[in-house]
């Protein structure tokens, strides 16, 4: 395995010896993957500097490998020629997806400047908003008539697919107005019979995503048949490119960033995730800071419900210090369940249907656990403060509270999924909040009703 810390060293001896041929060498010995770990931990400019030693091909192959930042910092500050070059060893989605992240007037310059067919193909994908099947797909497949016998295709593969550097995984079936007819597998055209007809070895139940599917759509349906890709078709069933699996992991590894974003209270919607951790301090200020003005409104009911029962803790202000025990466990279980629904609702093993079964089920759990948890605390606070009936009333809130943090966190997610609000968005802060609330509103009941009448 390379040690980048090792690797970084021996680099940065490199260039302080300016011997650049050594370092191009150097550069030239490691895949694109491990590049892209390299230039992570580079410092601007000695990015800038490996960055030019790379020929085309490997400069290409980086770029799909990096942040997007870093792909508009080093292509910002190569020549542009350069750049266009580079931009066109990309596949299509890859470039527009480049293109996509720099300002309108340099994506302009750039589209100018790369061949005709290249950059008339990814405006087009720039029309399509990104999260969706038209601006995630790539516009270049193979394809070929229904007449044409095996023979045939094969001997079309071997010119077009070294012609036009096709990412070969199904071979797609059209007529003269580029129809989706029908699909081919690699597989079943170099075991048929070289003489068979296309239309007898393809399959005509075509499992197909539409230029405006979602990306959530997109995840779920190659989840579901497991393809390594499936083409992409307008309203009127014409091809338009196809999604790879490749594609289909980024989206993957997006949403679950979103995901863990969102339930810690942090907004995807109003700045794009990649710039929430590395862009600039204000964008992340923006994100971070709405969730915790709602937050904050929350508390501010906690703290009011304590203030209504402000006459309990001055008769009894050792009731106090169990606050922080029930609203942290609480809000832990509380986070459990949300976390499991949520997570469940996005890979399909959980669904609406579902709803109350799971709800009775976590309800069961947290009764449970909250039960264990709660004699814990009895006999710990009966040792510690030589009270047993405080600590009977604490155990008792804490079972309670633990089993109503269960309820609000499984039920909300299924709430906000029945209107079509992500059920992320339910996480963190805001049933965080809900559930203090509601454990401190059983706490202090029970000790007005229970304790101050004991003592």
């Amino acid at each position: 395995m390379m040690n980048v810390s090792n690797v970084i060293e021996r680099l940065r001896e490199i260039m302080e010896d300016e011997t650049t041929d050594q370092l191009k060498e150097e550069l030239a010995g490691f895949h694109s993957a491990d590049l892209a770990d390299i230039f992570q931990e580079l410092k601007p400019e000695e990015r800038l500097t490996c960055f030019k030693l790379l020929d085309i091909e490997k400069a290409a192959e980086l770029m799909e490998y990096i942040s997007p930042q870093m792909q508009v910092e080093l292509l910002g500050d190569i020549d542009q020629e350069i750049a266009s070059k580079i931009l066109t060893r990309l596949p299509h989605d890859a470039a527009a997806d480049v293109l996509g992240d720099m300002e309108e007037d340099e994506t302009e310059t750039y589209l100018d400047k790369l061949p005709h067919k290249f950059s008339e193909e990814v405006r087009e994908l720039l029309t399509y908003n990104e999260d969706t099947a038209g601006g995630i797909m790539n516009p270049v497949v193979l394809t070929v008539n229904s007449d044409m016998s095996v023979q045939d295709v094969l001997n079309y593969i071997r010119i077009k697919a070294e012609r036009d550097n096709l990412e070969l995984y199904y071979i797609y079936v059209v007529d003269k107005q580029n129809h989706l007819l029908g699909v081919v597998s690699l597989r079943k055209l170099l075991t048929s019979p070289v003489n068979k007809k296309v239309e007898d070895i393809m399959i005509s139940d075509i499992v197909k995503l539409h230029v405006d599917d979602y990306s959530d759509y997109i995840t779920d349906e190659f989840m579901k048949y497991q393809y390594n890709a499936l083409p992409v078709v307008d309203l009127y069933n014409r091809l338009k490119g196809m999604i790879t699996w490749d594609d289909v992991h980024d989206l993957f590894e997006e949403e679950t960033t979103e995901e863990i974003y969102q339930s810690s209270g942090i907004s995807t919607e109003v700045v794009d995730e990649d710039e929430i951790l590395t862009g600039n301090i204000l964008n992340a200020i923006r994100a971070r800071t709405p969730w915790l003005f709602i937050t904050l409104l929350g508390e501010f009911i906690a703290v009011n419900v304590a203030h209504h029962f402000d006459h309990t803790i001055a008769a009894l202000p050792i009731v106090a210090i169990f606050m922080p025990l029930l609203a942290g466990l609480g809000g832990n279980i509380g986070t459990q369940s949300i976390t499991l629904m949520v997570r469940g609702l996005s890979t399909g093993q959980v669904t609406l249907s579902s709803a109350f079964h799971h709800i009775l089920r976590e309800m069961l759990i947290g009764l449970v656990i909250g039960s264990i948890f709660g004699m814990l605390v009895t006999m710990v606070t009966w040792g510690w403060q030589h009270n047993i009936e405080l600590g009977i009333v604490v155990g008792i809130a804490m079972t309670i509270n633990m089993t109503m943090a269960t309820i609000i966190g499984t039920f909300t997610p299924f709430a906000l999924k029945s209107i079509n609000v992500d059920p992320a968005v339910a996480s963190g802060p805001v049933i965080a909040t809900t559930i203090d609330v509601v454990g401190l509103v059983v706490y202090f009941t029970l000790v007005s009703v229970f304790l101050l009448k004991v003592l």
